[in-house]
């Protein structure tokens, strides 16, 4: 059960970055990277740009492989389906060797 709540959270705050970091984008080569218009910087504006399209991509591969990997963690409470199980089959147990009320067996074809 641990292990599916850390990887929820993992997933939600992937998730909250991803759209901050697609948020900063501009599809026509502006956003963040504008700001950064001075030759004189650190960063240019063709290297912002692949930054934040690598910090894309990578946030999308990490989501996907929690989302797969939040599958196999998922907690299943197998006491509670096996005890179900063994009453139902009781219960199917003793409805097929009591005879019903009111019911007649049919003639039998000898």
């Amino acid at each position: 059960m641990g292990t599916y709540i850390l990887i929820s959270v993992l997933i939600l705050i992937i998730c909250i970055l991803l759209i901050l970091v697609v948020l900063v984008q501009n599809s026509k080569g502006g956003g963040l990277a504008s700001n950064f218009a001075g030759s004189n910087q650190y960063m240019g504006v063709r290297k912002t740009t692949d930054f934040l399209e690598k910090t894309t991509w990578s946030l999308a591969i990490a989501l996907l492989v929690l989302s797969l990997v939040s599958i196999f963690v998922i907690p299943r409470n197998t006491d509670v389906q096996a005890t179900f199980d063994t009453e139902l089959r009781e219960q199917i147990d003793n409805s097929q060797t009591q005879p019903i009320e009111g019911y007649q067996a049919p003639p039998s074809q000898e």
